[in-house]
């Protein structure tokens, strides 16, 4: 008999980035395995003024060999809520094998877990590098309280906690409360080669890109936490070397807008005007031709608990120079994927720089990080890896089952 898994996280629409669309991949991998598999999710498609997604609600839409079932958001759209959700979860929580939380200190993933523990459904948490304690300082007290109430006791009743690299599993706050922990990294896929020519594709949405020079791709989402305050003067450090590049910054922001905007406004007024190339938001044929194109890759992050866009950018052959507070970076620096340094602006203005004088050796650490992401950012080994996990947990809740505990 196939086990029964549900996949629950606050929102899967693409504004919110990497995160949330990881679960499709995730899902669709295990669903090979022959995992059914269902994800709960809500109906949420950005905070400030945007429309829900148009979907069924309450009832499963076939994806990828899984089925995801949209709830309303209520009563607040801006913290991704639905009590229709935790509804559903109370009545049909018996019928399934473990539940799949992604996300802490978000409301419906909170109560969803108190809900697991309330009928019996083993739960596995993955915290998003919410425990992580640099992240754990905003808003300080809120939080405090926040995990003494509901957070402590959902991870203490887990059956694991999964996080996506070693470091963030050593680094993480459990509030105190003893737990098993499963690292198990995010997967890739190898950008698919588009049917129309990629230079045909950049030209269109970019016209002002400038093709006689290394590319510099930033692609994430643009909050504080991603270390632009350090790229930009980094960036503009070089120029007053001048060196030359082409730099583009995709991402966007449907949280903060006005962080977004005074990014670009900072921009504009910069040196790196005239050589910069502002994206927004890009997906699909865009996204896999910047990654392709792009000589380097940058994510200088003050935290990051796996950081997705940097094993994209691996996977499509781009070497990448990233901070050592993204946790992917062992396995970069052991591979010699790219560059590591430190969060401050001299070091990311040194590992720019050592990329863009030397191409030869940007190049190889490209090929390097294309090498390195297929062996171990596979979604397919990363489902076996995940179905061996459930499996071992349902033993050991069974095995508790079994001796009156």
């Amino acid at each position: 008999m196939s086990l029964k898994i549900l996949q629950i996280v606050p929102a899967i629409s693409l504004v919110y980035g990497g995160p949330s669309q990881m679960v499709r991949g995730f899902s669709a991998a295990l669903a090979r395995q022959g995992v059914n598999l269902t994800i709960l999710t809500t109906d949420a498609n950005g905070d400030i003024g945007q429309p829900p997604l148009d979907v069924p609600l309450d009832r499963p839409v076939c994806q990828q060999g899984y089925q995801v079932r949209y709830f309303r958001c209520s009563p607040s759209r801006r913290y991704k809520f639905s009590i229709d959700l935790l509804r559903w979860l109370w009545k049909n929580a018996p019928d399934y094998d473990i539940a799949h939380i992604h996300a802490l200190f978000s409301p419906v993933t909170s109560a969803a877990a108190w809900v697991a523990r309330q009928r019996g459904l083993p739960y596995i948490l993955r915290p998003l590098g919410t425990l992580d304690p640099a992240d754990l300082q905003k808003k300080k007290q809120l939080k405090q309280i926040y995990a003494a109430l509901l957070e402590k006791g959902n991870i203490a009743g887990a059956a694991a906690l999964h996080f996506t690299a070693d470091r963030e599993a050593e680094i993480s706050d459990r509030f105190g409360a003893k737990t098993r922990d499963l690292v198990i990294p995010l997967g890739v896929s190898p950008p698919t080669k588009p049917e129309t020519d990629p230079l045909d594709i950049l030209k269109s949405h970019l016209p002002n890109l400038k093709f006689d020079r290394p590319w510099i791709l930033f692609l994430s989402r643009i909050e504080p936490k991603k270390g632009l305050d350090l790229l930009i003067p980094a960036l503009e450090k070089l120029l007053s070397e001048g060196l030359e590049f082409q730099f583009i910054l995709t991402g966007s922001n449907p949280q903060d807008p006005e962080y977004e905007a005074g990014i670009q406004r900072q921009i504009a007024a910069s040196p790196l005007a005239n050589c910069t190339a502002i994206a927004g938001f890009v997906t699909g044929d865009l996204k896999a031709a910047l990654l392709r194109r792009a000589d380097l890759f940058v994510l200088p992050s003050y935290y990051e608990n796996f950081g997705i866009a940097v094993a994209e950018a691996m996977v499509a052959g781009t070497a990448v120079a990233i901070s050592d507070r993204v946790h992917i970076c062992d396995r970069v620096g052991e591979s010699e994927s790219g560059w590591v340094g430190a969060c401050d602006v001299e070091s990311v203005a040194g590992m720019l720089k050592s990329a863009l004088e030397n191409p030869e050796e940007c190049k190889r650490r490209g090929s390097n990080a294309r090498a390195c992401a297929i062996e171990h950012y596979s979604w397919d080994a990363i489902a076996r890896q995940t179905v061996a996990a459930y499996q071992s947990i349902l033993e050991a809740c069974n095995s508790k089952l079994g001796n009156g505990k």
